[in-house]
């Protein structure tokens, strides 16, 4: 039995009905760029947030940018980023002519930390800037109490936690600004790119804007040089079906890392992820680790079993950030981890059955 690691067709003909004609009325209506849909989506995703605004751009590198723009960074400053993320994360921080500055991450909970961005911290640092990696959330509310300590910001790259919540709170609600994408294979994921940032910061939100469309509010009134990272109207239309089924995937995901938990612990060396009830952890990627990486890669490929790393580099060892002249001492976290590291098949269309037969093949792998 061949078991993908995720099955964006099944999701796809689940929705179809749905799907098909929100696309239909906007080709219809001959609505494209930054209309209604827009608007209604950016609406109803801040309200799932718990946030006053939501602003609708092109990806989730532009989601980022867009936060740090509006927040006002550029030349001369600095945002911590953890190491174990994707470039994405760093390019957005480059983008605005800020500089990212990497730091290593907590072994329990793949995250950034207090303890690591504090370590970080110099007199042009702006911001910090989470990864919520693989939908478990950071310390937010330790990140926070070191921000301001430092009077300086908080954005979360949520990319991979849309609904991860804090004690009962979502993480957008406990950032200055909070990072979306929506690319297909994301917890909720549009037909193409597609991003979101949000904020319960009325006037950043007003300006971020302003930023993705030109710098303007109105169609040939620009009152400063922006940029183009509009959301299309059919992406809109598109996120607007599928959000409605999100809350209902994640319970799902949450099922399906529950019984991962449960029939592979204790089994061989794996690591299984960090769980804690005060956390809502969304399971964009179910990941353990081992020091049988690839020997267990290898055996699951072979019995038609898709798996992932999430991610191989450290990314500030990327030949991209060669320059910076970084040493894999500096980030022995990140660096262990990415020898380790495995994501398993997880996506809520998956079957108890296709859920048994990877359990089932690890299991003879570690001969347990």
């Amino acid at each position: 039995m061949k078991i993908p690691f995720m099955d964006l067709k099944a999701q796809y003909l689940a929705l179809k009905s749905e799907i098909d004609a929100a696309i239909a009325d906007c080709l219809d209506n001959s609505a494209f760029v930054q209309g209604k849909r827009v608007a209604a989506f950016e609406n109803e995703f801040a309200a799932y947030l718990g946030v006053g605004r939501a602003v609708g751009c092109g990806n989730g590198t532009d989601a980022i940018y867009l936060a740090l723009r509006g927040l006002g960074f550029g030349p001369g400053d600095e945002v911590i980023v953890p190491g174990n993320t994707f470039i994405a994360t760093a390019e957005a921080v480059t983008m605005t002519g800020a500089a990212p500055v990497f730091c290593d991450v907590d072994p329990v909970t793949n995250n950034m930390g207090p303890e690591q961005a504090a370590q970080k911290i110099t007199q042009r640092t702006k911001a910090l800037l989470p990864v919520h990696l693989y939908g478990y959330p950071a310390d937010l509310e330790g990140l926070r109490r070191l921000a301001d300590k430092h009077g300086i910001k908080l954005v979360s790259d949520s990319a991979q936690a849309h609904g991860a919540r804090i004690n009962g709170r979502d993480v957008a609600e406990l950032s200055d600004a909070s990072c979306y994408s929506f690319y297909p294979g994301k917890n909720l994921g549009a037909m193409g790119d597609a991003g979101a940032v949000a904020t319960n910061d009325e006037a950043l939100g007003e300006r971020m804007a302003m930023i993705r469309n030109h710098g303007r509010k109105d169609k040939y009134v620009h009152d400063f040089e922006g940029v183009n990272m509009r959301l299309d109207e059919i992406q809109a239309a598109v996120l607007r079906v599928k959000l409605a089924h999100l809350e209902s995937w994640t319970r799902t995901r949450v099922a399906l890392a529950e019984a991962y938990l449960r029939e592979l612990s204790g089994i061989g060396d794996l690591r299984l992820p960090y769980t804690d009830p005060s956390r809502r952890a969304v399971y964009h990627l179910f990941v353990v680790e081992t020091a049988r990486r690839d020997q267990l890669r290898e055996f699951l490929a072979a019995k038609g079993i898709s798996t992932g790393i999430h991610y191989p580099v450290c990314l500030p060892l990327q030949p991209a950030y060669a320059h910076m002249n970084l040493s894999p001492r500096d980030f022995t976290v990140c660096t262990e981890k990415a020898g380790r590291i495995l994501s398993l098949p997880m996506f809520p269309e998956m079957t108890a059955e296709q859920q048994d037969g990877v359990t089932g093949a690890i299991k003879e792998f570690f001969g347990g």
